[in-house]
């Protein structure tokens, strides 16, 4: 699974040095699975005796048949971690392809709590795979697009208090699954001194344990507020792109290579993605139009058609120029970001750092 590329990179650098021998494995003792395991013994003494019969397609096929195996034990071990949490993994489940997910009667009556305090369907978020998939909905040509390897690398920041911890980890996941493993320099999760006991040893093993290396997790002493939770995590962050995200996103394939490509032929654009909406009572995904910010009279940020420019233009794929932006998804290049006075730390108003931002830029 795309999760997991990082420990499939490895196995398959040692497996490549070892396939020279294969040959060699007569003597080595079968691997056998575990009473109730799925997948079937593998006797490298009866794949030596067929090797010289099909030749190096064997091989391949011997090689191939091993790393599925270790895949298998590896995702076992880590696919371990979230049922300690009573979380679940994997693509398929409630909730696959962006439907909705929904509760027996039984368990509807063990959500109402829950979802009162957070604001939406938490107890459902549990039943709902970290990994589970969504629609792609970019337009044809976007996915045709071609991008060059030497693109920068991105630290996304996810800031966050007291929200659920699958909603978190789903976040974490679905940044992972769909970066470039070669483009996410680090994921940086800020805890606005939350009070919630799952998020802070349970999350901090977890993520720990399951992307070793590669999240870090940043705790305020006390809370902070939105706007310097987010300088804290730009403070942590080490690549040279930073993606400020609310910790309840789930991200498409594709979707980092254009913003990045973006920021590097321009270090002073800032990029929104396009977001569309997960329903908060069934997790549904639902799609948004293309469209630009802007204010209404009371400067509350507000979705507008794009400009006539872009329509006449006659493609979708082409960036969208907007005279605002919402502080909830954007990425900037770091040094910029700094180089334009980060975010005002003095105010914390919801929707003040959309104004601010904007103008700025």
């Amino acid at each position: 699974m795309a999760s997991l590329r990082r420990v499939k990179v490895l196995l398959v650098l040692n497996l490549i040095a070892v396939a020279g021998f294969v040959l060699f494995l007569a003597k080595c003792r079968p691997i056998t699975a575990k009473s109730g395991d799925s997948f079937h013994d593998i006797h490298p003494r009866a794949e030596v005796a067929n090797l010289t019969a099909h030749g190096i397609g064997s091989i391949q096929e011997a090689v191939l048949k091993r790393l599925s195996l270790l895949e298998d034990i590896v995702y076992r071990q880590l696919n371990g971690l979230s049922k300690s949490l009573g979380l679940i993994e994997g693509y398929g489940g409630r909730g696959k392809g962006g439907l909705p997910a929904t509760l027996s009667p039984e368990e509807e009556e063990k959500a109402k709590g829950p979802h009162e305090k957070y604001g939406y369907n938490s107890y459902l978020s549990e039943k709902i795979s970290l990994d589970r998939s969504i629609p792609d909905y970019r337009p044809t040509k976007c996915k045709e697009l071609k991008y060059g390897k030497d693109l920068p690398q991105i630290s996304i920041i996810f800031i966050f208090v007291n929200e659920a911890l699958s909603v978190i980890l789903r976040s974490v996941h679905s940044a992972v699954n769909h970066t470039p493993a070669h483009l996410l320099k680090e994921i940086i999760l800020v805890d606005d001194n939350s009070d919630e006991e799952e998020l802070k040893a349970p999350l901090e093993e977890y993520v720990n344990k399951r992307y070793p290396g590669l999240v870090k997790v940043v705790r305020n002493q006390k809370r902070e507020g939105l706007i310097r939770a987010r300088i804290e995590g730009w403070k942590a962050a080490t690549g040279q792109i930073t993606g400020f995200f609310d910790a309840h996103v789930e991200f498409t394939a594709g979707w980092a290579e254009p913003v990045l490509s973006r920021i590097q032929e321009n270090r002073r654009r800032v990029i929104l993605p396009s977001i569309d909406n997960i329903k908060q009572d069934n997790f549904e995904v639902q799609r948004y139009e293309n469209s630009a910010h802007g204010y209404s009279w009371e400067l509350w940020c507000m979705y507008i058609s794009p400009p006539k420019d872009w329509w006449d233009a006659g493609d979708p794929s082409l960036p969208i120029r907007t005279p605002a932006m919402i502080g909830c998804s954007f990425v900037v290049h770091r040094k910029f970001f700094g180089e334009i006075g980060l975010l005002d730390p003095g105010m914390d108003v919801y929707g003040g750092e959309n104004i601010e931002l904007g103008i700025k830029v």
